[in-house]
């Protein structure tokens, strides 16, 4: 799931960026400014799913942790 994430933000990246210079090259400021909030958008992307990764380490390292101490209790 996440892999697949990354690879999404890392296309809106790389097509945002080709979007940017397109629009720089040719001097159309809208595609230029598309392509800078698709960029943007890429990065959020990324960065969305570093932060569910780490939650779901956190959530299975407190489940680990869990039945640890139900396993000590009995």
């Amino acid at each position: 799931m996440s892999i697949d994430q990354k690879l999404d933000g890392t296309k809106d990246k790389v097509g945002g960026k080709v979007k940017e210079v397109e629009g720089r090259v040719t001097g159309d400021h809208k595609k230029q400014a598309e392509g800078q909030t698709e960029q943007v958008v890429g990065h959020l992307k990324g960065k969305l799913a570093d932060a569910k990764e780490k939650a779901q380490g956190v959530v299975d390292e407190a489940k680990s942790q869990i039945e640890e101490l139900k396993t000590k209790k009995e």
